[in-house]
């Protein structure tokens, strides 16, 4: 390979564990994921890889190092020999724990700079695809998780309750809408036996699919009364941490209903 002193640099911060960021690198269907149907690696030194676009354009390189879970090298370059031939670009991805995120750093080295600046905004994007592709699995429970907090406002069992909660969400967490300001799942546990005395026979569930993105996910609801008529209506929008948990929720009301309407 000839020398690469033009080089291009990009960071992002993504809200996994290193171990799960790096399966992205290292497992065909992952990499697939995030690079387009037909991708593969071989995450071996000397191993091929095989990167096919949506649109067809094809790169293709050569794994030179593999460390896992913190560092992975690999030549690139297009099928077609333009702008650059395979094998004649180096990319360094390495990854740094942060809290309980990964910041992942990229450096992609060119022989030439207008072939770096060609590539900036490819990078962009595809970093960015490649953050939403991993939280996509991190949180593939999140409706589950949803549901199982509606679930919760319902339970008249504060015990039982708190055990559901637990599961789901963090000690910490942190409940705001037009009626709370809550922080702490004790004070979220007593807060709900509060709403139910007040709106006793309430139930609030899911209405329509979870919509998430890189850990914050939105779920509209349904409130019905006790005679089993709806009330209100709303969205609420939860924040997940890496562990897929809830650290928290905002509420907001769309619309209410009295009992005669």
């Amino acid at each position: 390979m000839s020398a690469l002193p033009h080089r291009l640099d990009r960071t992002v911060v993504i809200g996994a564990a290193p171990e799960t960021v790096f399966r992205f690198f290292t497992d065909t269907p992952r990499w697939a994921a995030w690079w387009g149907a037909g991708s593969t690696i071989d995450a071996t030194p000397g191993g091929r890889l095989l990167i096919r676009y949506p649109g067809g354009v094809e790169a293709s390189g050569t794994v030179v190092e593999v460390r896992p879970p913190q560092r992975i090298v690999f030549t690139y370059g297009y099928e077609s020999g333009k702008p650059i031939p395979p094998d004649s670009s180096r990319v360094t991805i390495v990854l740094e724990p942060t809290g309980d995120a990964t910041r992942v750093r990229l450096t992609h080295e060119f022989a030439e700079a207008d072939v770096r600046d060609q590539h900036v905004q490819g990078w962009r994007y595809q970093l960015s695809l490649f953050g939403n592709v991993v939280a996509d699995e991190v949180h593939a429970a999140a409706p589950a998780a949803i549901d199982a907090w509606f679930e919760a406002w319902a339970d008249a069992d504060a015990g039982r309750r708190e055990q559901t909660l637990s599961k789901v969400a963090e000690a910490t967490i942190r409940f705001r809408d037009r009626f709370s300001n809550i922080d702490g799942l004790a004070e979220l546990v007593a807060h709900i036996t509060g709403a139910q005395r007040f709106m006793p026979g309430f139930r609030m569930t899911r209405s329509g699919d979870v919509r998430q993105c890189q850990g914050t996910a939105v779920a509209d609801w349904v409130a019905v009364g006790p005679d089993g008529n709806e009330r209100a209506r709303g969205l609420n929008v939860f924040v997940f941490n890496p562990r897929g948990q809830i650290e928290s929720v905002t509420g907001f009301m769309n619309r209410m209903r009295d009992a005669a309407s």
